[in-house]
């Protein structure tokens, strides 16, 4: 089938080379001309046949906002927008209705993978109307790992970035689970071989996990993480999940924890940040701050 797609960064380039792996068509739009495909949203919506799909993976708020403004002006009865990127669901209520207006279809689907998802494949939470789903479906078959696993349609608009944004919250928890331990584990004198003792932890024990091996992987680069600064950003994800659970009445105590734990980090440099730090650039390519 044929895609477009809008927005090539980390994530989107990755996702737009496993499609067109898969044997599709994919037609790529960003505003850096040295990694689009065309070199307009009017173009890509023209080089399309109709039912087009289009799929948006820019940053949530104003730049999907505005992508979708001018996407509802562009497309026809019978289309369909995928809202890939990290959106709040309650944006993705809003965006329905607005495309809905004019006979568009919108599914939002919460995208996990990182920069390791082009090799491994993508888990994909999507949400909004069967019909819609299916009109995009072998695009989800071509970016979810091989196998009966790592696609789910979670229900209705907003469904799959709720899925998304819950999930985000958990890898928050685990995250500084980890760090904590490693900062601890740092700490004390009889303990020499920190990261070994991660490296250990790697096959039979009940906390391995591939956010494991990533320490893993960080640690074999710098092995007292003495080149990062303590310092780590939220995505807006964790903040809507304690939120969310607030509204609720759902008590997320580690979840919660781990959040206000990165404001910490603003104002000290904190070991344990350190570790959250270097996993989020393993898995997802995120920046860090390099210490001074």
């Amino acid at each position: 089938m044929q895609l477009g797609l809008i927005g090539l960064g980390k994530m989107g380039g990755n996702m737009r080379e496993r499609i067109r792996r898969a044997g599709h068509t994919v037609l790529g739009y960003d505003r850096n001309p040295d990694l689009a495909d065309v070199s307009s949203l009017a173009e890509l919506v023209s080089k399309l046949e109709g039912p087009r799909v289009v799929w948006v993976m820019v940053p949530a708020g104003a730049a999907t906002q505005s992508t979708i403004d001018e996407l509802a002006a562009l497309l026809s009865p019978g289309d369909v927008v995928v809202d890939g990127g990290n959106s709040r669901w309650t944006d993705d209520e809003k965006h329905a209705v607005e495309l809905g207006i004019k006979g568009i279809g919108f599914v939002d689907a919460g995208v996990s993978g990182g920069v390791w998802g082009l090799e491994n494949g993508y888990a994909l939470m999507v949400g909004g109307d069967a019909g819609n789903i299916a009109k995009v479906q072998p695009v989800f078959d071509a970016l979810k790992p091989e196998g009966d696993f790592g696609f789910v349609h979670a229900g209705k608009v907003g469904a799959g970035h709720f899925s998304k944004m819950v999930h985000n919250g958990i890898e928050y928890a685990m995250m500084q689970a980890y760090a904590e331990g490693w900062e601890l584990l740092e700490k004390v004198d009889s303990v020499t071989d920190v990261r070994e003792v991660f490296r250990s932890w790697q096959e039979g024990t009940v906390i391995r996990s591939w956010l494991l091996d990533l320490a893993v992987n960080a640690l074999d680069k710098d092995e007292h993480l003495d080149k990062l600064r303590g310092f780590a950003e939220d995505s807006g994800e964790g903040r809507w999940t304690v939120e969310a659970a607030i509204d609720h009445a759902v008590p997320l105590p580690a979840i919660t924890a781990s959040l206000f734990a990165r404001f910490a980090s603003r104002q000290d440099d904190s070991p344990q940040m350190k570790m959250v730090a270097a996993l989020r650039n393993q898995f997802g390519g995120h920046a860090v701050e390099s210490a001074k």
